[in-house]
């Protein structure tokens, strides 16, 4: 049995030889965190100079490799897409081992899956499972959290990404062809299939990106943000640059602009939340999605290890975390951001 909440318990991180994965181990690395690199191919990962004290084998179709990959271990970071296909035998395992869950999906459907079949014996557990950990999901759920402060309940939010370019990595890529199913927003209170064709209108983000047209196009954050705020409508858009870019096949995967590994890309997310006649805004600047999404991530686990959790089981960052702590933590390496309203 692991012990959950020792922060100098090593965490596994599944799927490691992946392109998020090499982020995620390479940050845990930083803050001085043991980590466990777990792949289909030991050898691959030994081959590719994994960074972790520790190389284990295991697949989601033997469930008996990823019990001795899990051994040992208080918290599994799963990076390996489509999640779909990945996030249950991992989260399986995870809760036998007796540790904390945290995946990065944008993939709606996963999310609302990991929340519906494994809250209950988390939470008896003293687990807390957060999928949707990354750039897609929790970081929207984030900024959501940190600007509603006192507000139970609201009428409206709408949540605008501008990426000034998107190279879709490998994972990415697979994920597209197997996520096909209608996406959802939160439309009257309820979780309901988007309209379509896709609403298209401008969006004035703030400089540099300036007004931008944008598209509707909702991901895992509608599911993890409607996990615990009750809002009468929820709504994503993605400006046309990176929707082109990443529905295009002849787009190329990301390629590193400098030693640090990153992308040139840059981002930006911006959320309004609006209770009657009163607007809360946040708009948050940072660089490279696949990158960003590893101090999303190591920042939750860490929290989790350090026992800042607030409550257990299958759960919203928002909901786990204090949102403004966490968003300050990181920043100014890894995230600026300002508000207004609140």
């Amino acid at each position: 049995m692991a012990n959950k909440n020792n922060e100098n318990a090593a965490i596994a991180v599944y799927g490691a030889n992946g392109h998020t994965g090499k982020f995620v181990l390479s940050e845990l690395a930083r803050r001085g965190l043991k980590t466990v690199a777990v792949g289909r191919s030991a050898a691959k990962l030994a081959h590719a100079g994994t960074q972790a004290v520790e190389i284990r084998e295991a697949s989601i179709e033997d469930a008996n490799s990823l019990d001795r990959a899990f051994l040992g271990v208080a918290a599994v970071i799963n990076c390996a897409g489509p999640f779909l296909d990945t996030a249950d035998a991992v989260a399986t395992a995870t809760l036998r081992a007796g540790a904390h869950y945290f995946d990065v999906t944008a993939e709606q459907a996963s999310a609302l899956s990991t929340y519906d079949t494994f809250d209950s014996d988390a939470k008896q557990a003293g687990l807390v499972f957060i999928p949707a950990m990354g750039f897609y999901g929790g970081f929207a759920d984030l900024l959501v959290s940190a600007i509603r402060g006192d507000w139970d309940s609201v009428d409206d939010i709408r949540i605008g990404i501008a990426l000034d370019s998107w190279h879709p990595t490998i994972g990415s890529r697979n994920t597209g062809e197997r996520n096909t199913a209608r996406r959802l927003v939160v439309a009257n209170g309820q979780l309901a299939p988007v309209s379509l064709p896709a609403a298209v209108q401008e969006w004035k983000f703030l400089q540099p990106f300036g007004p931008q047209q944008v598209i509707e196009q909702p991901f895992s954050e509608i599911s993890v943000i409607n996990r615990h705020l009750r809002s009468t409508e929820i709504y994503t858009y993605l400006n046309e640059t990176a929707y082109r870019d990443v529905h295009d096949p002849r787009t190329p995967p990301p390629a590193p602009a400098d030693e640090s590994g990153l992308s040139a890309q840059r981002f930006m997310v911006e959320v309004m939340v609006r209770k009657v006649n009163e607007e809360r805004h946040i708009s948050a600047f940072g660089r490279d999605i696949y990158a960003f999404t590893a101090p999303l991530v190591c920042e939750a686990v860490q929290q989790v290890l350090a026992g800042k959790a607030r409550v257990h089981g299958a759960q919203a960052p928002g909901a786990v975390f204090d949102a403004l702590e966490f968003l300050n933590a990181l920043t100014p390496d890894h995230l600026s951001f300002q508000s207004s309203g609140i």
